[in-house]
């Protein structure tokens, strides 16, 4: 029986986790990152909330985050779960591994918002489909050698496993013509992979 077949995180480390990696954010926010039903992930943050670990922001929007306790209380339970799985050296490898194509990525982000046209560089307004085609297709040539990199991740711990989803479905709509899912949106392929990035530092326990 391989490790992915006998760990799952548990529904309430898990939108504990979410908000540690994306801050500030509503429930169907957290129902994209954890895949949980809305009403399991509000359940969970009622929960969260009466043990002091998550505060619910006012104003118009529900909005919830982790108060300090909660940050360190998910430090330690993320920290646990890293162990009990026995996949710190699997996540570190892999980590290793997406270190090398985050410059790519972000190269690929500032390509996509901005352009030289006449050695001038200007925001890219998305009138040319030839240069934004082009830009989509080095898109999908890093997705495709981030795939085995998510493949580890998820083998080492089921948790990650909704990146690969994730990122592939952003692909996806920009590819289709919604161009917002490339830097422009919460589930744009550019914010997804900033929260792994922010994932994987939580949960080895590093800084930026």
């Amino acid at each position: 029986m391989t490790r992915s077949e006998t760990h799952t995180t548990d529904a309430n480390l898990l939108v504990l986790h979410a908000l540690r990696c994306v801050g500030a954010a509503s429930p169907a926010r957290l129902h994209a990152f954890t895949g949980l039903d809305e009403s399991d992930v509000e359940s969970e943050l009622i929960d969260l909330g009466a043990e002091g670990l998550v505060t619910r922001m006012s104003g118009g929007m529900p909005c919830w985050l982790l108060t300090d306790t909660g940050r360190a209380a998910d430090a330690e339970r993320i920290t646990d779960e890293l162990t009990s799985a026995n996949a710190r050296g699997a996540v570190e490898a892999a980590f290793d591994r997406f270190l090398v194509l985050n410059p790519e990525l972000l190269d690929l982000c500032a390509a996509w918002q901005l352009r030289t046209v006449d050695g001038i560089m200007n925001a890219n307004d998305h009138s040319d489909p030839v240069y934004d085609s082009r830009v989509l297709d080095r898109f999908a040539d890093l997705d495709r050698r981030a795939t085995p990199v998510c493949a580890e991740l998820s083998a080492a711990l089921p948790r990650f496993g909704r990146y690969r989803d994730r990122l592939a479905g952003a692909l996806d709509r920009a590819a289709s013509g919604a161009l917002e899912y490339v830097t422009d949106s919460t589930a744009s392929y550019h914010t997804i992979w900033a929260e792994l990035h922010e994932d994987l530092l939580a949960t080895l326990g590093m800084r930026r």
